[in-house]
């Protein structure tokens, strides 16, 4: 419990004056405007009715002499120490004071804060947050696994069923029309009904068409069975970024985003691995059904374990879907700028990480699972290190230029350009250094840019936001490059069908230095939380002093 005198007894709950002097205290801070405090003119008969006293021990008087220096001066800003004075004064099971607040109408720039503060649900537990955040991210590592074993083993499909470059880099194109035509759907419903059960019936759904994957034996039975795990992987892509922003703040969302992204390497990697190493030993076909295993068994951890968050509970509005929302996505330029750049950055990497495992075995003369095997660990090395280097660098870069989502991604496309053209067309002893260093500084951007989306919509759009990434990224990006490379690749080489999709990387860049322009502010941007509880505390001392 707080000292106050050398006492250090536990405080009786404030009696209801106290309760609503405090109450009204904090009503005319919302509204408020603020620099320093002490201020003496707290004490007038416009805070305290005539003839209340303040007795030793009582609320009012502990509040009055923290503020006013005659016991120790709150640090941690005016909102953090009122809320402790809450803590301190509050009896056990008694929450008359935050129903109190939270009914308070002049109040509404600061109450909500305390309000969830003090009243914490398990929506926005931090427990219930990082379940979620771990059993989701273990989830997007099978994601991506499902994703990548596939140009692991394509050089064996090629051979069995005769086929082009361009017939190979079409298999990617109906899993994007699936994918594509999915996310309006399940970006509606996402906005609308419970997430976790449909994150649910996702994992099941891919894991079983993996499962399905040991009966293919043509070339459009492959195309059918691709065509559907977009399915699956589309809806579960767009309900679990919504899902987190609900448990994190906006500050926090990067951080947040960059570890669940951190799967996108990790699987890619493993996917690359055991698609090479399990098809060369056991026929690719095989490769599919490794990764189903995990898929079925994290879906039944996420049914049992993980909590639906409120919808919007990490920002304190309430979140009402209305009419003329979703309309408004299209003139929302911060929104745009980062999708329409991660589409631009999209049809790049999109295209290279299909092509390269076939790369290396063509262009440098390495076996099926060699060239998987080091298309793993440098996928794993420097996508990993990029990814969680350039979250770090954002979070950090955020908390005085609220542009570093913007800036962060538009750095990490413009600086990977060089090394991917030494990798393309360079010599062969610097093929996988280019190549390791164009993935490093791609990787950059990953947890930034998806960030920046959901900081700039509110929170009953936010499915629907990730809706319109994912379709526009795909519709625009790796849909079609996989199999522009390809048909390059049959007229010309592989190098230049890799190499000409550089020039959208640079195109990238352009967009989101010119988004950072329409950057919306973060919750710490600018400085430290504290000091602005601070500078409005004071503000209303002012006030209340002239008036």
């Amino acid at each position: 419990m707080g000292r106050y005198e050398g006492h250090t007894k536990k405080r009786k709950p404030p009696e209801a004056a106290d309760k609503k002097w405090l109450v009204d205290l904090v009503g005319k801070l919302g509204n408020s405007p603020m620099e320093s405090f002490p201020h003496p003119q707290l004490d007038t008969p416009a805070n305290i009715k005539s003839g209340e006293t303040q007795k030793p021990g009582s609320c009012r008087a502990y509040v009055f002499n923290r503020i006013k220096g005659k016991d120790q001066h709150p640090k941690s800003g005016l909102r953090s120490f009122l809320l402790k004075t809450l803590h301190t004064f509050q009896g056990e099971g008694d929450h008359n004071m935050q129903d109190a607040i939270i009914d308070q109408p002049r109040s509404a720039a600061i109450l909500p804060q305390m309000a969830s503060a003090t009243k914490p649900t398990p929506f926005t537990s931090v427990a219930g947050a990082t379940t979620a955040l771990v059993l989701l991210t273990a989830l997007n590592f099978v994601n991506y696994i499902d994703r990548y074993i596939l140009p692991g083993v394509q050089e064996q499909i090629k051979v069995e069923f005769h086929l082009s470059d361009e017939h190979i880099g079409t298999l990617t194109f109906w899993f994007m029309i699936a994918y594509m035509f999915t996310s309006p759907i399940t970006g509606w419903l996402g906005d609308r009904f419970p997430r976790k059960p449909m994150i649910v019936i996702a994992a099941l759904f891919w894991s079983g068409i993996n499962f399905f994957t040991a009966s293919v034996h043509s070339y459009d039975s492959l195309n059918l069975r691709h065509a559907a795990l977009g399915i699956g992987e589309a809806s579960f892509g767009i309900f679990a970024p919504s899902l987190l922003a609900d448990f994190y703040e906006p500050d926090q969302r990067n951080r947040v985003l960059t570890i669940f992204n951190i799967a996108l390497f990790v699987g890619a990697a493993l996917g690359y691995i055991i698609g090479g190493t399990v098809g060369e030993h056991y026929g690719w076909r095989r490769s599919f059904i490794v990764s189903a295993i995990p898929g079925t068994i994290i879906a039944i951890l996420i049914a049992i374990f993980m909590k639906e968050p409120a919808r919007g509970a990490s920002q304190h509005d309430k979140a009402k879907l209305e009419k003329g929302a979703v309309s408004s996505l299209i003139r929302n330029k911060a929104y745009l700028s980062s999708i329409l750049g991660y589409a631009a950055v999209t049809f790049s990497l999109g295209g290279i990480s299909w092509w390269m495992p076939s790369f290396l075995q063509r262009i440098d003369g390495r076996s099926q699972s060699s060239a998987a095997y080091l298309m793993g660990i440098i996928t794993l090395v420097a996508g990993l290190g990029g990814t969680v280097t350039g979250g770090f660098v954002a979070q950090r870069w955020s908390r005085t230029n609220s542009k570093a989502l913007y800036l962060v991604p538009g750095i990490s496309a413009a600086s990977a350009v060089p090394p991917a053209l030494l990798c393309f067309f360079g010599p062969h002893s610097l093929t996988l250094a280019g190549l390791a260093l164009a993935v490093f500084l791609n990787s950059l951007g990953t947890g930034p840019v998806n960030a920046a989306t959901l900081n700039a919509v509110r929170p009953e759009i936010r499915a629907t936001a990730m809706a319109g990434q994912l379709f526009i990224i795909h519709a625009l990006g790796d849909m079609i490059s996989p199999r522009i490379i390809g048909a390059v690749s049959d007229r010309s080489t592989l190098n230049l069908g890799l190499g000409s999709t550089l020039v959208t990387m640079l195109l990238a860049a352009a967009i989101f230095f010119n988004g950072a322009r329409y950057a919306p502010p973060l919750h710490s941007a600018g400085g430290n939380r504290d000091d602005d509880d601070q500078k409005r505390g004071a503000a209303f001392l002012r006030s209340s002093a002239s008036g």
